[in-house]
C-alpha cells in the first residue's frame, strides 16, 4: 500500500589530529561507540531474523576517510579501555558510598563498553566501513554519499567548488564501497536553484549565472537527494532572519527577482518528484522529509527522546563521564534528574514504536484515500541522534522496522523507490535548508560572515594558482597543489559556521577555521616561492610534511575537478 524510508545521515568533520577532548577525536569515538557499532549490530540482528532492514544510510566522504584511517582504530580501542576503567572506578566509588542503584548502573556501563570493545576488535576486526559495505552488498541497506567535506553548497562562491565537492564525494564512495553511489545527501539539506547570483558578503567574485545544485549533481551522475518539506511547498519560512542580516535579505531578493512565476502544481511530500528546468539535461529526483514523522522523533520536547524514562544526555558523573540519570521531565534541571532505570525503558520503547508505526500507517492510509498512489513516507535524521543523543534510539529503530515489516507499509530504501517510480511530477524548488528559519541563517549571520569572506578569497586564489601550475611535471609542486585543495575543502566545511552559530563548540570551530585558512595562505606562499625557484627553508619543508600528515584525507584527490568548464551548462 505504501512505503517508509528511514534515512540516516552520518557525518562528522575532520577531527583526526585536531585535538581529542572536549572537542576533537572524542566526537568520532563517541559516535562509533554509541551509534555506528550498535547500528551495525542491530542491522545484523534483523537480518538473522530474516527481516530486510531496507534503511538508507548516508556516510559522508570525510567521515568515511576517518573511519578508514589507521589512527581511528587505535583511538577507539584506547577510548573504550578508558570507559571500562572509568566504569570500574565508578563501581568502587558507589560501593563505598553504599549506593546499590548507582553501583548497579556502573556495572551496566562496564558491560556496555566491554561489548562494544568485543564487537569492534573481535567481530568487526576494527573495520566499520567494511561492515557497512557488507550490509550494502547483501542488499540489507543502501549507502548514499555527500559533498566531500560537507561544504554548504548554496553559499559556496564558485560552481566549480560545488562540482569538486560532489565529484570527490563520488570518488571516495567508489574507493570504499566498490561501486558508484546513486543518491546523495545535500549538506544541511541545503538547496539553491539556478539564478543570477552574487556573494552575500564582500568578495572579488563577480555576479554570474549559477547552476542549480541539481544540475551539478547531474554532472556527477547523482540521481536523487532530499529536502525539507517547506522547499517542496514553496513557502517562505525565513521568519525574522531576513531583517536581522543584510546578506540573507540580499540573497533572497536576488533569488525572487530571477524566478518566473509558474502555475501552481499540487505537490505532496509523499511522492518522489523531478527537479530540473533544462530539457537537454537529465532531471534529478528529490525526496521530501515528512514533517509529522520528523517532529515526532526529532523534537526533544514533543518527541520520543524527551520521554522521562530515557537516559539523560547532559548530566554526567565526574571524572569518567558516564551517565546515571534519566530525562525525568523536559523542564527538570540537572539537580532534579532521577536515577536511570534500564529495566523501565523497554515498555517505553514499545509504546513509542507502536505509536510511530501507527502514525506512519495512518499517514499512508489517508494518502491512499486521497488518491495518492504508492505513497512514501521519507524520514531523514542525523544518525548521531540515535544512540548518542538518544541512547535508546537504535533499539527504537529496530522495533519500528520489525513492526513495519509485518504491517501494510514496508521499509524501503530510496534506491528502491527511485528505480520503481515510473512517473513523477516536475517541480521547481526555492532556495533553503533544513536549518532554523528554513534559509541560510545558521550558516550566514553576523557571527559567521567573516568566514565567507575568507572562503570566497580562497576559492578565487586556488583556481588562479591551479590554472597557473596545473600542467607542471614537478611531483613536489603537484603534492603542494593537492594539499592546498584539501585545505580549501576543509575551510569549506559547513560544520564551522554551524558550531559558531549554535555556540556548541564555538572556540574550537573558530580555531579550526582559522588554522585551515592560515595554512592555506602559507601553502600559497610556499607554492609561489617554490615555483619561482626559491629553495624552501627547513621550516617550510617541515610545515609541508606536518600538514600532509595531519590532513591526509582524499589521497586520490583530482585537481581537474576545479578546472571543469561549466560555462557550456549555464543558461
Amino acid at each position: 500500500m505504501g512505503k517508509f524510508s528511514l534515512v540516516l545521515h552520518s557525518h562528522l568533520p575532520w577531527v583526526i589530529s585536531h585535538g581529542k577532548w572536549p572537542h576533537g577525536s572524542v566526537w568520532l569515538v563517541e559516535a562509533a561507540t554509541e551509534c555506528y557499532i550498535p547500528l551495525i549490530e542491530m542491522l545484523d540482528r534483523l537480518i538473522s531474523d530474516k527481516i530486510q532492514p531496507n534503511i538508507t544510510i548516508g556516510i559522508t566522504p570525510v567521515l568515511a576517510e576517518q573511519l578508514a584511517d589507521p589512527s581511528f582504530a587505535s583511538e577507539l580501542i584506547e577510548y573504550l579501555e578508558l570507559k571500562i576503567t572509568a566504569s570500574i572506578e565508578d563501581k568502587r566509588h558507589f560501593q563505598n558510598q553504599n549506593n546499590p542503584a548507582l553501583q548497579s548502573l556502573s556495572e551496566y556501563w562496564e558491560k556496555f563498553y566491554w561489548h562494544q570493545y568485543y564487537l569492534f576488535r573481535d567481530v568487526y576486526h576494527q573495520d566499520l566501513l567494511k561492515q557497512f559495505k557488507r550490509l550494502q552488498d547483501s542488499n540489507a541497506i543502501e549507502i548514499i554519499t555527500c559533498a566531500a567535506t560537507h561544504g554548504y553548497s548554496p553559499l559556496l562562491g564558485l560552481d566549480e567548488s560545488i562540482y569538486a565537492q560532489f565529484a570527490t564525494g563520488v570518488d571516495v564512495y567508489r574507493k570504499h564501497f566498490g561501486k558508484n553511489p546513486l543518491g546523495t545527501w545535500l549538506p544541511e539539506c541545503a538547496y539553491r536553484p539556478a539564478y543570477h547570483w552574487s556573494t552575500p558578503v564582500s568578495s572579488d567574485i563577480q555576479s554570474y549565472n549559477r547552476l542549480g545544485v541539481e544540475e551539478i549533481l547531474d554532472l556527477v551522475n547523482l540521481r536523487y537527494f532530499i529536502v525539507d518539506s517547506h522547499l517542496l511547498e514553496g513557502g517562505k519560512p525565513i521568519g525574522v532572519y531576513l531583517e536581522r542580516f543584510e546578506g540573507l535579505k540580499k540573497l533572497w531578493e536576488e533569488f525572487e527577482k530571477s524566478q518566473v512565476k509558474q502555475p501552481e502544481i499540487k505537490t505532496t511530500p509523499l511522492k518522489m518528484h523531478w527537479v530540473g528546468e533544462s530539457p537537454d539535461k537529465h532531471p534529478v529526483a528529490v525526496f521530501t522529509r515528512h514533517p509529522q514523522t520528523t517532529l515526532q522523533v526529532w523534537s526533544g520536547e514533543h518527541g520520543y527522546p524527551g520521554d522521562g524514562y530515557y537516559l539523560d544526555f547532559h548530566k554526567k558523573h565526574f571524572p569518567g563521564g558516564n551517565r546515571y540519570w534519566r530525562v525525568t521531565s523536559a523542564k527538570a534541571d540537572l539537580g532534579a534528574k532521577e536515577i536511570y532505570q534500564p529495566e523501565m525503558v523497554e515498555w517505553r520503547l514499545n509504546e513509542n514504536s507502536d505509536h510511530f508505526v501507527e502514525l506512519v500507517n495512518k499517514i499512508v492510509s489517508n494518502a491512499v484515500l486521497e488518491g495518492i498512489e504508492n505513497p512514501i513516507v521519507c524520514a531523514p535524521f542525523d544518525t548521531e541522534l540515535f544512540g548518542h543523543w538518544w541512547f535508546e534510539g537504535i533499539r527504537w529503530i529496530e522495533k519500528v522496522i520489525r513492526k513495519l515489516y509485518h504491517s501494510s507499509v514496508h521499509p524501503s530504501t530510496l534506491k528502491e523507490v527511485y528505480q520503481e517510480t515510473k512517473i513523477a511530477t516536475k517541480v521547481k524548488l526555492p532556495e533553503g535548508s533544513w536549518g532554523e528559519g528554513g534559509f541560510h541563517h545558521i550558516w550566514l549571520n553576523q557571527d559567521t560572515a567573516w568566514t565567507w569572506e575568507d572562503i570566497y578569497q580562497c576559492e578565487i586564489q586556488f583556481v588562479t594558482i591551479l590554472k597557473k601550475y596545473f600542467h607542471t611535471k614537478d611531483s613536489y609542486l603537484i603534492k603542494l597543489l593537492e594539499q592546498l585543495a584539501r585545505e580549501l575543502m576543509l575551510i569549506q566545511s559547513s560544520d564551522w559556521q554551524f558550531l559558531i552559530s549554535t555556540v556548541a563548540a564555538r572556540d574550537y570551530s573558530e580555531m579550526r577555521f582559522r588554522i585551515h585558512h592560515h595554512d592555506f595562505m602559507k601553502l600559497v606562499q610556499i607554492i609561489e616561492s617554490y615555483s619561482n625557484g626559491i629553495p624552501l627553508t627547513n621550516e617550510q619543508k617541515q610545515f609541508v610534511q606536518d600538514i600532509c600528515i595531519r590532513d591526509s584525507l582524499f589521497q586520490e584527490i583530482n585537481l581537474e575537478y576545479w578546472l571543469k568548464d561549466l560555462n557550456e551548462y549555464r543558461r
